[in-house]
């Protein structure tokens, strides 16, 4: 019998995660399921969905709406961060902070990325402490943005928890792999049968690999690949640089390839990515609140959580269950790959059994991608120590640090900016 803790659970993809919890009843046996979140109205709205699409289901567990984290957590196998800090209104403000100064906005990257994490990092350490004192068993299941900074913030003052980062990301790329693959084959591929090879970073991964049934069939969708961008009016990336390139780059790689693009696009806001998603979750709340309604809408997908349920409780299922299945996840790499930083947190494959996540040895990335990921997590590490200590050198060394940064004589003021306009959610800075 299981209990798990969703932190966060006033989220618009709360309904999803527990239709994967529904699905999987017959090899996963929760018993409670806890939705917290500090928002009543979104808690009370969404969760209330949940009881009826659980009661629908012929009330296989219990829901629990609580804004009490505590009793949230206590006694939890499982707890399941999925929460944002000052909510879409902050990400909206992420994105226009990027633009005042020229620099990319963004909800993961960049500036916007920094501000997201200097948020997240206390509250989510505030969690990990709950956790060793209430539930020092459970395993911590990520999924904030930014899922592998946060990650590493565990693995530096995490107080000792189980925790993975967890994205869609690499799934949802190897189910459009899969789809294409079975519209060429005349063959309704599943994911059991596929596995794809990957190496970064959390949104700073590059895809150089692809079995399917145990068959190598990269040539074939590499090529495949280059043969869409090709025919595309403006493609994603260039197809001669990835060609040479020889590896399909995750498509937050858009922000550091077409840099220039991105900030042409930034020009014709309103509305940002967060505007749009502030509409798209008012038409899911409304759905959400008709109590004829007790299933999962398909505009969920329009939020942009393909797969979320998925990668999320058949991970638990896979840790639960012991059943040594490869998953993608962020964690310590513990050395498996030679020559980079031991404690370093690294989005790649890893074997999930009931002990954990343990990182499959994997050759490291050739020069070109290891000097972007190196100073991607060089501003990582000094994030954390700012988000951790309210630290403003640190601060300032992240923003130089970081390839979307801006330049030497913008960072004060980028910085002053960022931390004047989250002054609410960052009291460390302000002691």
């Amino acid at each position: 019998m299981l209990k798990i803790a969703v932190i966060g659970g006033g989220s618009t993809y709360t309904p999803e995660l527990v239709r994967g919890f529904l699905e999987r009843m017959s090899d996963l046996p929760v018993s409670e399921l806890w939705l917290m979140d500090i928002d009543a109205v979104r808690l009370q709205t969404v969760g209330e969905f949940a009881q009826r699409m659980v009661n629908a289901a012929g009330q296989p567990f219990s829901v629990h709406l609580t804004d009490n984290r505590r009793a949230a957590i206590r006694d939890a196998n499982y707890v399941i961060t999925q929460l944002r800090v000052g909510h879409n209104a902050a990400r909206r403000e992420d994105e226009y902070l990027g633009r005042r100064h020229g620099l990319i906005g963004q909800e993961t990257t960049g500036v916007g990325g920094m501000a997201k994490a200097l948020r997240t990092i206390p509250v989510i350490l505030e969690i990990a402490s709950e956790m060793r004192e209430l539930a020092p068993e459970a395993l911590l299941v990520n999924f904030t943005n930014p899922s592998g900074l946060v990650t590493e913030a565990l693995n530096h003052y995490g107080s000792g928890i189980k925790s993975i980062g967890v994205c869609n990301s690499a799934f949802t790329t190897k189910m459009e792999i899969l789809k294409k693959l079975s519209a060429q084959d005349g063959v309704d591929y599943v994911a059991g049968q596929a596995e794809i090879i990957t190496l970064g970073l959390n949104h700073l991964t590059w895809y150089f690999g692809f079995k399917l049934n145990g068959e190598d069939v990269w040539p074939r969708v590499f090529a495949a690949y280059l043969d869409e961008l090709r025919s595309m009016a403006v493609p994603d990336f260039d197809p001669d640089f990835i060609a040479r390139l020889g590896m399909i780059p995750n498509y937050y790689l858009e922000y550091f390839y077409n840099k220039q693009r991105k900030l042409d696009q930034q020009q014709n806001w309103p509305p940002s990515r967060a505007e749009e998603v502030l509409v798209i979750e008012e038409e899911l709340l409304a759905y959400y609140r008709d109590l004829h309604n007790d299933q999962v809408p398909e505009s969920l997908m329009k939020r942009g959580g393909a797969y979320y349920s998925t990668v999320a409780t058949q991970l638990i299922n896979a840790h639960f269950n012991d059943l040594h299945e490869t998953h993608i996840v962020n964690v310590n790499h513990n050395g498996m790959i030679k020559g980079w930083e031991r404690d370093w947190v690294l989005e790649l494959a890893c074997r999930i059994d009931r002990t954990g996540a343990h990182p499959l040895p994997i050759d490291p990335l050739p020069l070109y991608n290891y000097v972007l990921l190196e100073q991607v997590k060089s501003y990582e590490l000094l994030t954390i120590e700012a988000a951790v200590h309210g630290d403003y050198q640190a601060a300032f060394r992240a923003l130089v640090n970081h390839p979307l940064g801006p330049e030497d004589d913008q960072v004060d003021a980028v910085l002053q900016d960022l931390l004047q306009t989250n002054r609410p959610y960052l009291p460390v800075f302000f002691q």
